[in-house]
């Protein structure tokens, strides 16, 4: 079932009469985990709501109503299950696969934008009136901006309640409560249990190895350590994520392990909006292609915990609904055996969207190990240092600010300096140089509320961006599912090999028919390009165009 495709339409609410509640409700019946997280299954006679693989007796169809945010379960009365605990399920792909505003605002509030800038804030980077953007969430959601906030608080709050030996008071304020009292009353309207009592519950299951951060004996902040759990809809390509990070992986700013098919690592600075951070990320094969993943969390405040979270479950794509993919992909027989051989691959995204846009800059038209080395030295020059505790961390990737600072302008008259920072062709510089500037005054506007047409239209009227890169930025900043990167030599190549294409078609017929045959693939071209470039990596492993 792909119901991503069919709920946007038809509003946040659905009852028993409505075309999609048979379908939700065999979900339930069948306590399916796919949809977990998908929505949510409030259920008049409890007063709770569940996630659909909820393990408790099916209720009866006359007494569900379904929603499609637990925000809007809570404004309707409802509070969270404590069996099934539906706001620790995965994410919805919707926000993705969505281009209208209300996925873009709840891409927006995700990343922690209403706590920081207010609804106003939300608005003005939407770009509509506040009041436009209250009527607009509640028709399509079912909830108000600030109540759809309250339930990413409420969802930072229990983890870390459960997940660190922070005090109540101090969790309080690092979930993005105003006042200890505003923190109280949503636990318990959302859980029907105090603060102390939800984390005394989880405790014994859950030993926290977290630190809640401070000063040492000199007075030196040290930073908060946290360990959290990251739910995935099953199946999970790790190995495939993982080893195409590590393969970009920036020297200072990255490292990455993938040793075997049973275990890998990956780690990175973050830049924040409380100062800089850390993640680690451990990712364990727990059976067949399911997998478990675990983060460590080295932040400046505890208030950057659900935005950090947000960044890296973004990061690797572990909102995606793998089986819709799948079973869309796997209808064309040349996908159906890259599909069988690896299912669940995702389309990792970026923690930095200004980040995302430089390094695509730089690594166009040269190797992804070219790229790495170009980026390393460019960090190197320009980058922040940055303490961690974990190995192989010491610096930031370099804010377009910083870029414009260390990089010189390679003036047509100015001799190239062999030492330079970014030694790449002059137009090449002057590119990555004037797209910074625009980064840094605002004329650029890259996060991940923009609208894919108005990105791509603000991208390819730059110099030195054509519609390449500026989709591969929206595949990656946006999370956008059906980007297509027409002209990618890599995915020319691994359409040959798989067998889309005769290999002696030659290559502008070629680019002409793989565009013609990816439109089949639509809604989901993103995930096809990751397993055509996964394929074109087996014969080519040193493609130019695959970034």
């Amino acid at each position: 079932m792909d119901t991503t495709r069919k709920r946007s339409a038809q509003g946040p609410r659905c009852e028993l009469g409505d075309p999609r509640f048979a379908e939700r409700y065999r979900a339930i019946s069948a306590r399916d985990a796919r949809f977990d997280g998908q929505f949510f299954t409030a259920v008049s006679s409890t007063g709770i709501y569940c996630r659909p693989s909820c393990p408790a007796r099916t209720p009866h169809p006359w007494n569900v109503t379904f929603y499609l945010t637990s925000a809007a379960a809570h404004a309707a009365g409802f509070r969270a299950c404590r069996r099934c605990l539906p706001e620790a399920a995965p994410g919805t792909p919707e926000w993705d696969v969505r281009r209208d505003a209300a996925g873009r605002a709840m891409r927006l509030i995700s990343d922690g934008v209403v706590d920081r800038e207010g609804v106003d804030g939300l608005s003005a980077r939407l770009g509509y009136t506040t009041r436009h953007v209250h009527r607009l969430l509640v028709t399509e959601l079912g909830a108000t901006p600030i109540a759809l906030a309250r339930a990413r608080r409420a969802q930072t709050a229990r983890t870390l309640l459960v997940g660190s030996d922070l005090p109540v008071t101090e969790v309080a304020f690092a979930a993005g409560f105003a006042s200890v009292r505003q923190f109280n009353d949503t636990v318990r309207e959302v859980f029907a249990a105090t603060p102390s009592d939800l984390r005394a519950r989880s405790r014994a299951a859950h030993p926290s190895t977290a630190s809640a951060g401070g000063a040492d004996a000199r007075g030196t902040a040290t930073p908060v350590r946290l360990d959290v759990d990251l739910p995935v809809r099953q199946p999970f390509d790790a190995a495939g994520v993982l080893r195409f990070l590590a393969a970009r992986a920036v020297d200072g700013v990255e490292v990455a392990e993938v040793s075997d098919d049973a275990t890998g690592r990956y780690a990175r600075t973050l830049t924040l909006p409380h100062g800089p951070g850390a993640v680690e990320v451990v990712a364990t094969r727990s059976s067949g292609t399911a997998w478990t993943l675990r983060a460590r969390l080295e932040l400046t405040s505890v208030a950057d915990v659900a935005t950090a979270v947000s960044r890296v479950r973004r990061m690797l794509d572990l909102d995606a609904d793998p089986v819709a993919v799948d079973a869309a992909l796997s209808t064309d027989p040349a996908l159906a055996g890259p599909v069988e051989h690896t299912p669940g691959i995702r389309v990792p995204g970026a923690v930095d969207p200004h980040e995302l846009v430089v390094r695509a800059l730089v690594g166009q038209q040269i190797s992804v190990a070219a790229a790495r080395t170009h980026l390393g030295r460019l960090t190197a020059s320009a980058g922040s240092p940055c303490v961690s505790a974990i190995p192989g961390l010491v610096r930031l990737f370099p804010t377009p600010a910083q870029i414009l600072e260390r990089v010189p302008d390679p003036g047509p008259d100015r001799p190239s300096d062999p030492g330079r920072p970014l030694r790449l062709p002059r137009r090449s510089v002057g590119a990555v140089l004037a797209t910074a500037r625009a980064l840094t005054d605002g004329e650029l506007d890259v996060h991940v509320g923009v609208a894919p047409e108005a990105l791509h239209a603000q991208l390819v009227s730059r110099p030195g961006i054509g519609p390449w890169t500026a989709a591969y930025i929206a595949m990656r900043v946006l999370g956008d599912p059906d980007a297509w990167l027409v002209g990618d030599v890599a995915l020319l190549s691994g359409a040959r090999a798989v067998g889309v294409l005769d290999a002696a078609v030659p290559a502008p017929a070629g680019h002409r028919a793989l565009a013609e045959r990816a439109a089949r693939w639509a809604p989901w071209r993103s995930y096809a390009a990751m397993h055509l470039w996964k394929a074109a990596a087996s014969v080519t492993p040193t493609t130019k165009a695959v970034r």
